[in-house]
């Protein structure tokens, strides 16, 4: 529905409810300031929503023209929109910009692409977009200036509830071969008084978290520095999120770290390979040994959390050189393994050498890779199964006291998730809703075969009920909980100092959850080496990751 005075519409098509679309708000900021007389709507979507209803808010909302920024995971869904659009509003323009708009084929006649960032795009679009004589493709080139484009009413409307985005630069260090960001080469830097003000505004407005997509916050580790000491002093309660670069990490910034608080950042760094020969092949360049210390030395802080990348289908990597790339990152234990399949992207000197490495991908965004010269699609289905099971198991805080029991005894843990790959696939975990319950079961009934199988069996115990689980699932065959809680009504005394005093004794009882456990599996769990009854109680623990603290009653 087109009219002379139907504002601009900017559609942004998100993955979930919780992101936001900053290229949207970059958009609106630009039509601002060359056609300020024209108002401009936001709609911020998701590809969940169902589509016919989606079609239909779009026919029904007045717009003079329609905005789209395309990506991999939106691709499809935009594509759809925009066919059946230029059918219900075949005088309506439809403007496509984004890494994926180019790639879009075969478009109605309506439809504009614009490659580049929007900031320099030239003042010949906007006379174009006011005639409505647009032409079907602009090319803008990259802008010095990319001031934050929110303003305050954002944050209480179309930012409400959602993901912050901001930008503190542009472009990247590094030119690996697979990303995007590799194509425009060199970082342009805002000035960091910029940076600061614009920040004091976002953190004015408390909202869940500020996601920085720097593509190397730390590509210059004294800036960085500056940013985190100004977010240190300022952002209160707000969470910071930031990619980062393990090998670049300086001393003053490792011993300024342990200075912040808990959960006030979050770093989000990526490995991908720890084939050296991968690496190379890729033109990505780091010190392996360097990141993996430097991220032992954030996991003993406690305070940061920290999400480690790896990606599956890389060339030369072999299903062997994958296995050792995950033992290595399992051994550092964060709190988040992704293990991500490799997407060959158009443009990309991954897509110029495709035939050369072998590779085979969709022919469709988001192109995952399907097979190489190195692993056949057989070996690669196998290994994507293996990262959802990672993904599952691993990507929580479910099992923790497991996992840390495998780094201690330096088993293979690739051979770990493989075997319980083997069990998923033969009791159809793949076809089931993935519970904690579930999980519990199958990784007890994984290691009830082991020589040490009773030994990590009463670590899975301990590690649900300090989650918070109030008993044990019956196939633990462990007292239950009203057995234990009357037999110590009878045993503990009056008062017990850090536990309960006469007056509060009773809703001690009621409130915590118990567990007998060898000398062993306490020592394993943390928790001294005399075998005793563990009290599990509702207050929660320190850290990144929550649970319920314990003690070992003397009964």
């Amino acid at each position: 529905m087109k009219s002379s005075s139907a504002p601009f519409h900017l559609v942004s098509i998100n993955c979930r409810y919780s992101h936001s679309c900053l290229a949207q708000f970059y958009v609106r900021q630009e039509l601002k300031k060359h056609l300020p007389h024209r108002d401009v709507a936001l709609s911020q979507l998701t590809i969940n929503d169902p589509y016919y209803q989606t079609l239909l808010r779009l026919c029904q909302t007045p717009a003079r023209a329609i905005f789209f920024s395309v990506y991999i995971w939106n691709h499809e869904y935009v594509r759809r929109l925009i066919n059946d659009l230029s059918r219900v509003l075949p005088d309506t323009p439809l403007v496509l910009g984004g890494p994926q708009a180019s790639s879009l084929t075969d478009l109605p006649r309506q439809c504009t692409v614009v490659t580049g960032e929007i900031e320099a795009v030239g003042g010949q679009f906007y006379r174009d977009l006011e005639s409505g004589l647009l032409q079907p493709l602009y090319r803008a080139g990259k802008s010095s200036l990319f001031p934050s484009p929110y303003v305050n009413s954002d944050f209480q409307q179309e930012l409400k509830n959602r993901q912050l985005y901001y930008e503190g630069s542009r472009g990247c260090p590094f030119s690996c071969a697979y990303c995007l960001s590799s194509i425009a080469k060199g970082v342009r830097h805002k000035p960091l008084e910029l940076i600061k003000k614009e920040l004091s505004g976002l953190i004015a407005a408390k909202p869940m978290i500020i996601k920085f997509v720097d593509r190397t916050f730390n590509d210059n580790p004294l800036r960085a520095l500056a940013i985190w000491k100004f977010l240190a002093d300022n952002a209160g309660e707000v969470t910071c999120h930031f990619e980062i670069a393990p090998d670049r990490f300086t001393e003053e910034m490792l011993d300024f770290l342990p200075t912040v608080r808990c959960d006030q950042f979050q770093f989000e760094i990526g490995i991908q390979s720890c084939n050296r020969e991968t690496l190379q092949a890729v033109n990505r360049q780091m010190d392996i040994e360097r990141a993996g210390e430097n991220i032992r030395r954030l996991m003993a802080l406690d305070t940061i959390h920290l999400h480690v990348d790896l990606i599956l289908g890389l060339p030369f990597e072999t299903r062997e050189s994958f296995a050792d790339s995950f033992n290595q990152v399992f051994s550092l234990a964060p709190h988040y393994i992704q293990l991500g399949l490799l997407k060959v992207l158009p443009g990309t000197a991954m897509e110029k050498k495709a035939l050369e490495f072998g590779l085979v991908y969709c022919a469709e965004p988001p192109y995952e890779i399907l097979a190489t010269n190195w692993m056949n699609s057989t070996t690669m289905c196998s290994l994507y199964q293996f990262c959802e099971v990672v993904e599952s198991f691993y990507n929580n805080r479910f099992f923790r006291t497991l996992w840390d029991y495998l780094r201690l005894v330096d088993e293979d843990s690739f051979l770990f998730f493989s075997v319980l790959l083997d069990i998923c696939l033969k009791q159809g975990f793949f076809e089931l809703a993935r519970t904690h319950k579930l999980m519990h079961r199958l990784l007890f009934e994984t290691v009830g075969s082991r020589p040490d199988g009773e030994l990590l069996q009463e670590l899975l115990c301990y590690d649900w009920l300090r989650c918070g689980h109030r008993s044990l699932p019956g196939y633990c065959n462990a007292p239950a909980q009203k057995e234990i809680r009357d037999s110590l009504r009878l045993k503990l005394p009056q008062s017990l100092p850090g536990l309960f005093d006469y007056r509060s004794r009773v809703e001690f009882l009621k409130q915590a959850s118990f567990f007998e456990m060898s000398g062993r599996a306490l020592e394993k769990a943390g928790l001294g080496s005399q075998g005793g009854l563990v009290v599990f109680l509702p207050e929660q623990s320190q850290g990144v990751m929550r649970y319920c603290t314990t003690k070992v009653l003397d009964v």
